[in-house]
């Protein structure tokens, strides 16, 4: 009888168990930032044209979507202590062409990742931001070691297919095959539902 009501006793508690180990956690809400990266009239000229004509165009096309998403877009600027160009200079700034706004969020950093030495890691989180979606100059090099710095830290990264922009169209493509990279129909799924 002691032996049965022992029984009885851990069946229930095992059943009790059951439901909690079942339980799945809930996943992680997508919570984007877009990075707009080195776009500054100094180092466009330097870019082959081909990445030029498609990059702009489609940086755009992203910048506008994460707005009507409600989603942040933050600008990222490069100078060198003693080469620039000087933040308050016309080679410094963005081209009028790329759709930022002067109350974007800006980072200047001085580093290839937009994270060494810059208040970004602590902005993103303050935001609330784990997902980072990547476009702008050079593909080869700041925004690649942005791409590298942000996993590094732990946020899911994206490069932005044919936004991205560099010294030479193949390298581009390379870098676009190598990293994950989103499409703008995939991209426009993911903001829609990550503002639900």
């Amino acid at each position: 009888m002691r032996k049965v009501a022992l029984l009885i006793v851990f069946l229930g508690l095992a059943a009790s168990l059951l439901p909690a180990a079942q339980a799945k956690p809930a996943p992680v809400k997508v919570k984007p930032a877009l990075l707009v990266i080195d776009m500054q009239n100094a180092y466009l000229p330097r870019m082959d044209e081909k990445d030029v004509k498609t990059g702009m165009e489609m940086i755009n096309y992203y910048i506008e979507l994460f707005r009507a998403n409600g989603f942040p877009v933050i600008r990222v600027y490069h100078t060198s202590p003693k080469m620039g160009p000087k933040p308050d200079s016309e080679e410094f700034q963005f081209p009028k062409s790329v759709a930022v706004k002067d109350d974007d969020p800006q980072i200047v950093k001085n580093h290839g990742s937009a994270f060494k030495k810059t208040g970004l890691d602590q902005m993103l989180k303050e935001k609330g931001c784990n997902t980072l979606f990547l476009c702008g100059l050079s593909a080869v090099g700041c925004v690649l070691a942005t791409y590298h710095g942000a996993m590094d830290l732990d946020y899911d990264v994206f490069m932005l297919k044919d936004s991205l922009i560099s010294h030479d169209a193949t390298l581009t493509k390379s870098v676009q095959e190598i990293c994950k990279t989103i499409d703008y129909y995939a991209l426009r799924l993911v903001l829609t539902g990550a503002g639900k």
